[in-house]
């Protein structure tokens, strides 16, 4: 093949190429995911031409065109993967910490709803003979301490069960978030739901002067966990706020503008649900004496604290100072 029907060929191919690569020097914002992919693909058929042009055809101009899309293609490829990896470290160290810090009061709410019904009702259990009886049988309530409630970690092969609670609770922080949207009553019932039965158990633990291996058994993953769906359930929350006060906006764009913000905040606890299940199948049921145990969860709940408290003011301190720009 000579050179002119070479170059006829391929041009609208080196073309394309040419024009995706420009489209992406911004970090891939102007391409679609299949522009992407087909600026990777032509690339590499693209480098194949300059491959073969420099061995059979050695012309300068040529080989200097295709030396230029080639290099320009390079930089687009790099640039888009640069700017995924930078999207990510934003939404982790920025987004996402900006967003639980942003909605701390509605947060600080949803934990009364979570912590108040389950200490009340706890409370109640451990300290009232009427309310024991009513909580369930004698025979039912004593299984329930004495094995049932431990031998539930470890009722599967640990990874199996961690990845069960694991999408069973980013399942409930997704419930407890979207019925938000009903001025918030739906996500107040859950979390009030979600608190009583934790003060059940406690209240039945209690009963029988068994705290200690109830705090034992619910510490170590329950620190982590019950954070993350109070957290979701204050994402909710401020949902259902923006119906009750959408301030100057109407309902509908008001809350259609707080959910692209709080969908952030439940995107971002699948992480801590992710950690949560981990702990809850690797280490609640294990033979790790308790303290260890306890230790584990501690730890991870003051560092996911602390994550929130230091990037969630950060990213809060540098949005008021861009608005005040």
């Amino acid at each position: 093949m000579d050179v002119d029907r070479f170059i006829s060929m391929h041009k609208p191919a080196w073309d394309r190429l040419a024009y995706l690569s420009k489209q992406g020097r911004n970090g891939g914002r102007n391409l679609e995911p299949e522009d992407l992919d087909e600026l990777v693909h032509l690339y590499q058929r693209v480098s194949g031409h300059l491959a073969h042009s420099r061995v059979t055809y050695r012309d300068p101009a040529l080989v200097s065109r295709l030396t230029t899309i080639v290099a320009d293609a390079n930089a687009a490829i790099y640039s888009t993967r640069a700017s995924a990896v930078s999207a990510v470290r934003r939404f982790v160290f920025e987004s996402f910490p900006g967003s639980v810090w942003r909605i701390r009061r509605f947060v600080l709410a949803a934990a009364i709803l979570t912590l108040l019904p389950g200490v009340l009702v706890g409370g109640w259990i451990a300290n009232s003979d009427a309310a024991l009886d009513a909580a369930g049988p004698e025979a039912v309530r004593a299984a329930y301490v004495e094995e049932e409630f431990a031998d539930y970690y470890s009722s599967e092969p640990a990874a199996q069960f961690a990845t069960g609670v694991t999408f069973n609770n980013i399942r409930v922080a997704i419930t407890a978030f979207a019925l938000g949207i009903f001025a918030c009553v739906g996500t107040a019932a859950i979390l009030v739901f979600n608190g009583a039965n934790v003060g059940v158990a406690g209240g039945l633990f209690a009963a029988v002067g068994e705290q200690a291996r109830f705090w034992g058994l619910i510490l170590p993953h329950g620190l982590l966990e019950i954070t993350a769906v109070i957290v979701a359930g204050g994402a909710g929350l401020r949902l259902g706020w923006s119906m009750i006060d959408p301030g100057d906006q109407t309902r509908v764009a008001a809350l259609t503008n707080e959910g692209r913000r709080s969908v952030l905040v439940v995107l971002g606890l699948i992480g801590a649900f992710v950690v949560a299940g981990l702990i809850e199948g690797f280490v609640t049921g294990s033979p790790l004496p308790t303290s260890v145990r306890v230790a584990v969860g501690v730890s991870v709940e003051a560092a996911f604290l602390a994550y929130i408290y230091r990037f969630g003011r950060s990213a809060e301190a540098e949005e008021s100072l861009l608005a005040g720009v």
